[in-house]
């Protein structure tokens, strides 16, 4: 064999060497995250009753195969415990986990407050915690969070005000509150999200006009207030959402559908208004909009279970 030959295999056996190494260094790393952030996950287990989840923790085995764990470099980038039979509270700590891309804990029994602490989640850009029994107000420190890209708290008890710190997430395409016990006004600053596509805010408590702000809002396709107590008249700004395609404002009280005349009824898929509150006057014969259907909450998260 000359010196060519053995210096050839040599080389794949170094390769194959470097390989495996890389392989084994990879899964080592990913396998361990920092106390820090370990700490966080056993207390959520301990917070939320995990040996009587559906799928538990084994937690003296490596995180990256805890259920609904990815861990990537070293880090915690996301949690998944949809519909996982979580009784609890979110642990006041959930701000350890900086390295958080996902956070899905819908479909559970999750109750208490929405911590603080969550807003200390920097790189967070989906948090999902709808259908829980999560009470209190929204903490106005979200506004912070300036990577949130979908906010989804439907069907729980939160109550007091939206905050008016939401405008300032400019990130953010999706929010949805719906079927809570919300009060007081829409705040103007919502107008400012100028990448939101849905803006959901049906069934809460909400009362005042709603904002003419709102019609800056030139992506949003999914515009949900129904069964609120708003009133006033339709803002003629709202004439500027060409992307609109779901409007629905019936069971409210407002009593002004003037500005209606401006919306184009071609561009809607969904358009449900008070359709008696129209027709006492008789000014709106050419709109059509006969495309409607019940004002709804989506559960896209059914599709993923």
């Amino acid at each position: 064999m000359n010196a060519y030959m053995i210096l050839q295999k040599l080389t794949r056996a170094c390769i194959l060497l470097v390989f495996v190494f890389c392989f084994v260094f990879t899964a080592t790393v990913n396998a361990m995250v920092p106390k820090s952030e370990k700490n966080v996950l056993l207390e959520l287990y301990k917070s939320t009753q995990g040996q009587k989840w559906n799928n538990t923790w084994d937690v003296d085995a490596p995180v990256d195969s805890w259920f609904g764990v990815k861990v990537y470099n070293g880090h915690v980038v996301e949690i998944n415990l949809f519909r996982n039979n979580l009784v609890g509270s979110i642990p006041e700590n959930i701000g350890d986990l900086k390295h958080l891309v996902s956070l899905n804990l819908a479909f559970n029994t999750i109750s208490g407050e929405i911590p603080k602490t969550i807003a200390q989640l920097s790189k967070l850009e989906v948090l999902k915690l709808e259908m829980n029994r999560l009470e209190g107000e929204i903490p106005s420190e979200i506004g912070n969070m300036e990577s949130l890209v979908k906010l989804s708290a439907f069907n729980n008890f939160l109550s007091g005000k939206i905050p008016e710190s939401l405008g300032n997430i400019q990130t953010l395409k999706e929010l949805n509150l719906s079927s809570n016990n919300l009060t007081g006004r829409i705040p103007n600053s919502l107008g400012e999200l100028s990448r939101l596509e849905s803006l959901g805010l049906f069934e809460n408590k909400l009362y005042g006009s709603i904002p003419g702000e709102l019609g800056k809002l030139g992506n949003l396709k999914e515009l949900v207030l129904a069964n609120n107590e708003l009133g006033g008249e339709i803002p003629k700004e709202f004439g500027q959402l060409a992307s609109l395609k779901v409007l629905q404002i019936q069971n409210n009280n407002i009593f002004s559908f003037d500005n209606m005349e401006g919306l184009d009824s071609d561009q809607f898929l969904v358009f449900d208004y008070d359709r008696e509150e129209v027709k006492k006057d008789n000014q709106y014969k050419d709109f059509d909009a006969v495309k409607s259907r019940m004002a709804d909450t989506k559960f896209e998260d059914e599709m993923e279970d």
